[in-house]
């Protein structure tokens, strides 16, 4: 099965190149830097560094204090992130400037993945959530690189769709060198699919570590000013189908809320036109964040068009819906308005954060709603009851306080493969 996987992976590079270009259209970097997703570029020239693989911005933001610890810790440990998407990595760019080695993960191709051991020898690789490659695991077994799969989520839909393949999956996973998951139905899920027992450890999300930074606020009342006094609600990491939803939502609340503003933050920066044309379109007066324009009271849409400022503008909002949970997504990072004391409310499809929004919901630090009709009764009703708001936030921060440690307990699952 191994070989017949990497046989329709080479059989699907045409398709895979051409899907690379087609985003390129919209993101011009996606054609940059192509040999590195092959394995080919200068060598490093580091030894033993430890590889951290983040994916995207999201994994990026939720490895930063993991990272930064590192760094502090072991600053002669040469220290290098992959990504697969631009937006990921400009965000590492940000976050660690030349303290960290950046370059783009390879395709799971076995000369892909020898070519890239080959210049970066790394000694330790650490996986973000659910990162899984059949050929990158088998390969850093064979060759006797640890691997560790951290803040690991499997969701109950997505272990069924592994298991129905349970005669190749079960190959795949028994080559991860250990699963640090995120909560116990996460790890009965790899356990379901493997994993052997002495490789799994709940070690819970390393999400409710989050460090917020010290000027946040202070930057927050200066981004409230430039708004006005006025309600405020943000609509983070919209997905395609999400915005409608949003703007016609967003319709109802003016009705009983008529000063109200959105702060709409798609989750993909390509998108960013479209939806500005799509607020354009319904007659929304929109001003975009990256053309620099404070608000008008006649305002009723501010873009989040910018990269790295969605921490603000929930810093400064009085309430967060949180995207990729009105259409099968799948849902995105609750914690971080938690954190700030923001009521969250979300939609229906939150698989990807199961464990953590249910935990929310019990709390009654966050609210789930189906659709248009629900997020408009419930933004509506916290936008005009601070007391109600005060203690959903208030419980949210409690949620997030009484569940730190997990960064504390990966790090040392990590020390001691070090």
């Amino acid at each position: 099965m191994q070989r017949l996987y990497t046989l329709l992976l080479y059989l699907s590079l045409p398709l895979v190149l051409a899907r690379l270009l087609w985003r390129s259209i919209r993101v011009p970097e996606y054609r940059l830097r192509i040999a590195e997703r092959f394995g080919c570029f200068p060598s490093l020239n580091i030894e033993s560094s430890l590889w951290i693989h983040s994916v995207s911005v999201g994994e990026t933001q939720a490895a930063e204090p993991l990272v930064r610890q590192l760094i502090e810790q072991y600053p002669e440990l040469p220290l290098m992130i992959t990504t697969t998407t631009p937006t990921g990595s400009d965000r590492v760019r940000k976050l660690f400037g030349d303290k960290v080695y950046h370059v783009y993960f390879p395709y799971d191709l076995p000369f892909a993945i020898h070519g890239f051991l080959y210049r970066t020898k790394p000694r330790l690789l650490v996986m973000m959530e659910t990162e899984l490659w059949p050929n990158l695991l088998a390969i850093c077994d064979k060759e006797g690189i640890p691997t560790i799969l951290a803040n690991a989520r499997l969701s109950e839909h997505s272990a069924s769709g592994y298991a129905r393949f349970d005669f190749f999956t079960r190959e795949i996973f028994e080559h991860i060198g250990l699963v640090a998951a995120q909560a116990p139905a996460d790890a009965e899920h790899f356990l379901g699919l493997g994993v052997p027992s002495d490789r799994v450890r709940v070690t819970g999300s390393i999400k409710f570590d989050i460090r917020l930074p010290a000027s946040l606020h202070e930057q927050a009342e200066v981004m409230r000013r430039q708004w006005g006094d006025r309600p405020v609600w943000v609509a983070a990491s919209t997905h395609e189908g999400e915005d409608e939803q949003i703007l016609q939502a967003h319709r109802q609340i003016l009705k009983h809320q008529p000063t109200a503003l959105l702060v709409l933050v798609p989750r993909h920066p390509e998108r960013f036109d479209r939806v500005a044309a799509l607020c354009r379109k319904e007659d929304f007066l929109l001003i975009r964040r990256s053309e620099g324009h404070g608000c008008t009271q006649n305002t009723s849409v501010f873009l989040g068009d910018t990269m790295g400022e969605l921490t603000l503008f929930l810093a400064a909002a009085d309430v967060a819906f949180v995207g990729g949970s009105l259409m099968p997504v799948g849902g995105h990072n609750v914690l971080e308005p938690a954190a700030l004391g923001v009521p969250v409310v979300f939609g229906p499809h939150m698989f990807n954060f199961a464990a953590i929004s249910r935990m929310l919901l019990a709390e009654k630090a966050a609210a789930e709603v189906a659709g248009v009709e629900g997020l408009a009764a419930i933004v509506t009703r916290w936008l005009g009851d601070a007391s109600e708001r005060a203690s959903f936030g208030q419980n949210g921060k409690c949620v997030v306080e009484a569940n730190r440690g997990a960064l504390n307990r990966l790090y040392a699952l990590i020390q001691d493969r070090l």
